[in-house]
């Protein structure tokens, strides 16, 4: 049986306050109510800002700008892969104009904060890596 390979993308937004953006999957999603940074999966024939900005507008109903990549990591699942990837972003919009469309909620924290969370194991890899915790 061959193994399904997802390729996904994450947007890193920080606000002025050096705060980033994370938001809670559905409790009817895959890994429900857990903590996230915001983005999904790339389409086939999309490169990967055009799939990210187009997954913040229809999660949240916000436009970004992509900037470039930060991060880069692969995840086994048992039954599936996720290249991941991390991409700096900037927020088009203010903290009050996100929606919560397809997304349970969504927090402002800090680096330091993120530990409070409980966040997917592709998502606290990259978390573990931002933290510099891997070495």
């Amino acid at each position: 049986m061959t193994r399904r390979h997802v390729r996904v993308v994450g947007a890193m937004l920080q606000n002025e306050m050096g705060r980033y953006l994370i938001t809670q999957r559905p409790p009817t999603a895959s890994l429900p109510l857990l903590w996230e940074f915001p983005g999904g999966r790339v389409e086939e024939g999309e490169n990967d800002a055009v799939a990210l900005a187009r997954e913040l507008h229809e999660e949240m109903g916000v436009r970004i700008e992509v900037l470039e990549e930060v991060m880069h990591t692969h995840h086994e699942y048992p039954t599936y892969d996720i290249d991941f990837r991390v991409f700096r972003c900037q927020l088009g919009a203010t903290e009050s104009e996100i929606r919560h469309v397809r997304v349970h909620d969504h927090r402002w924290v800090t680096l330091e904060e993120m530990g409070q969370y409980r966040f997917p194991d592709a998502d606290a890899k990259t978390l573990a890596r931002l933290l510099d915790l891997d070495h």
